[in-house]
């Protein structure tokens, strides 16, 4: 899409494309087939919320052109040219807002169409402080998820004996889940006062996060008697005699890549078996769409980074009370830094909208 006129080819080809959806989701045999009309219906959907803006925008350039078209014409009334005259500039603005947002919504577009994610936040140095940072983000992810209505399930989680958590995977379902939550991959720091220490000091430990789309069944297919090694074994820890008695822990070995879960959280079998291969399947199509969307991923790198852990996103400076994401700095201080109170308690819509314009405004240069 390097100009105008690229821009306008592809949009107008999603038209189409739209077009045609609608007369298959109109063709009887068709819709006496359950599994491809839902099929139809997803791609029809997230079309729509390009197409019909796109469409509005048309009609706008084509009152443009009308009118423009009578102030240009020599033999049109007087009266007629100042009445369009006096429309036109006003709708040459609104075709130009217009396909700002179309350009907007086209770049934004795949990532709205996720509506479930895994999260996984792991303890980074710190040793018991890190993990109870980790046991905050938690509470913060899960209380945001509650604000936005969003389906929140716990799948594994390793504790500690003051609280904390050494590792913990939940799942989020809900419309936009992916577009809000995608930038929280990363490194995450804090600095505070720990529980353990007497003196007072201020400390700096470290979380990390991972965001991971989880894929529906037929965006990856693994065979799970062929393609995987699955080992059976006692689940350790607590639980009591019923979990330690039973061979009910999971271990999964794709064998291509060499991707491990194990799952023992839960006392029956299948509960495990099925947990972790939600887990698996996850990564696996992670592991994929690294290598095949290398170049898209590049450019998105520049906002949210890859998800790479390794990559310092966030500190929470308790002292202060301030809350800094890195990716923002450049946006001046003030952009970058947050009030913790509000963050730490799941408050962090300005923060995310803050992103989502810095990566949106990424995008669009990309175009």
């Amino acid at each position: 899409m390097a100009n105008s006129d690229t821009l306008v080819d592809k949009l107008d080809e999603l038209d189409r494309r739209f077009t045609e959806l609608v007369e298959q989701m109109n063709d009887p045999e068709i819709a006496t087939n359950p599994a491809r009309i839902v099929e139809i219906s997803k791609e029809h959907a997230g079309l729509a919320r390009i197409v019909t803006p796109y469409r509005q925008y048309k009609k706008i350039c084509a009152d443009r052109d009308e009118a423009q078209g009578i102030v240009d014409d020599p033999d049109a009334d007087s009266d007629l040219k100042e009445l369009a005259s006096a429309e036109l500039d006003g709708l040459k603005h609104q075709a130009i807002d217009a396909m700002e947002d179309i350009k907007g919504l086209l770049v934004m577009s795949k990532d709205s169409a996720i509506d479930s994610i895994l999260i996984e936040i792991r303890a980074g140095t710190g040793g018991d402080e890190a993990a109870l940072f980790a046991g905050d983000l938690l509470g913060m992810y899960r209380r945001y998820a509650e604000s936005r209505r969003w389906k929140f399930e716990l799948l594994t989680a390793r504790a500690t004996e003051i609280g904390g958590f050494r590792e913990v995977v939940v799942n989020i379902k809900g419309q936009g889940v992916w577009s809000r939550l995608g930038y929280e991959g990363g490194g995450h720091r804090v600095q505070r006062v720990p529980k353990t220490e007497s003196q007072g000091r201020v400390h700096t430990s470290a979380a990390t996060v991972a965001v991971l789309a989880e894929p529906k069944e037929i965006d990856v297919q693994i065979d799970w008697a062929n393609d995987v090694n699955e080992f059976v074994s006692r689940a350790g820890g607590p639980g009591g005699q019923s979990v330690n008695k039973i061979e009910s822990a999971i271990k999964l070995e794709h064998i291509e890549t060499g991707i491990t879960v194990s799952m023992r959280d839960e006392k029956s079998q299948h509960k495990n078996r099925a947990k972790a291969r939600r887990i698996l399947l996850t990564r696996v199509y992670e592991h994929h769409q690294k290598k095949q969307l290398a170049d898209e991923a590049a450019a998105r790198k520049t906002m949210i980074g890859s998800g790479d852990r390794s990559q310092r996103v966030r500190t929470y400076n308790f002292p202060q009370n301030r809350c800094t994401d890195h990716r923002l700095k450049g946006e001046g201080q003030e952009g970058a830094n947050f009030n913790l109170d509000r963050i730490i308690t799941g408050d962090l819509d300005t923060m995310i909208d803050a992103l989502v314009a810095h990566d949106k405004a990424q995008r669009l240069a990309n175009l």
